[in-house]
């Protein structure tokens, strides 16, 4: 069974004032994933929610020293339900039921430094596994299927894949991590090159905060030194994978998938009207 990795320890700086007390990643979004009905729901458990409904059961979240909430909000609670009315009773009975047959361990990572160093802490709860790495405050929605499934078919045709990325097409990458590719099939890129934020792109590429890997990946961890601001970055250690010749593809998303992403207050409106009209 394959593992996963969710993180959820940025600070959320960029939507102060109302991440001073709630983690970012469990600012609401809407969902109809209970029965078709219209519901508001963190982002993180969203995220859960979709890993789950795909064969999922095992997940380190990797949470903030002021994270407290979002664990206490993934730990079930039998007195609290027991004080709720029927309709809400269910709804929150679904999300424990699922929470009981999962496996969820936490990990801190109490300084803010970087994507990399916070998949670099789950090293001991992966092992030999391979598995998931999902970002907190991102998701993909629309679709008939999630993508993380095309990620792990995409590893599993090809055992010398090292790692399989997720990407989209954009105007202007320089926010984002850039990989350069060239064209293994219509649907799969082999990736010569992945730059963290470039000042002048390579390609009109973005990668989501989403990813597949071997466990090679925390011996590239380990080879990389933390950039200017102190952060480990995932797409240095990435590179490096690419340097020690292993293969590292990337996977776009599909025209009816749409990324929402929570980390400014410009894409939290863009998540909101997304999610509500998607639900």
């Amino acid at each position: 069974m394959i593992k996963s990795v969710i993180t959820a320890a940025g600070k959320g700086t960029r939507l102060l004032p109302i991440t001073k007390e709630l983690p970012k990643e469990m600012m609401p979004i809407f969902s109809k994933i209970y029965n078709n009905n219209l519901i508001v729901i963190p982002l993180l458990q969203f995220i859960f929610e979709q890993l789950y409904g795909i064969g999922i059961r095992d997940y380190c979240f990797v949470v903030g020293r002021e994270k407290r909430s979002i664990k206490d909000h993934f730990t079930p609670d039998e007195t609290y339900l027991n004080e709720l009315s029927k309709k809400n009773n269910a709804l929150m009975s679904n999300f424990y039921k699922r929470l009981e047959k999962s496996h969820l361990i936490w990990t801190n990572q109490n300084k803010p430094l970087g994507f990399g160093d916070a998949v670099k802490r789950a090293e001991r709860y992966i092992g030999n596994d391979n598995f998931i790495v999902h970002g907190g405050d991102v998701s993909i929605i629309g679709g008939s299927k999630h993508p993380v499934l095309r990620l792990i078919k995409t590893a599993k045709d090809d055992p010398s894949i090292a790692a399989v990325l997720l990407c989209k097409k954009i105007k202007d990458p320089k926010r984002y991590g850039v990989p350069q590719v060239k064209n293994i099939s219509s649907s799969v890129y082999l990736v010569e090159k992945v730059e963290e934020k470039p000042t002048k792109p390579k390609s009109n590429l973005g990668l989501l905060p989403i990813y597949f890997f071997k466990p090679k990946i925390f011996e590239s961890l380990k080879n990389i030194k933390p950039d200017k601001n102190n952060e480990l970055q995932l797409t240095d250690a990435i590179q490096n994978l690419i340097e020690r010749g292993e293969k590292v593809v990337a996977i776009p998303i599909k025209s009816n998938e749409i990324e929402i992403d929570i980390g400014t207050a410009k894409t939290y409106k863009h998540a909101l009207e997304t999610s509500y009209k998607i639900a």
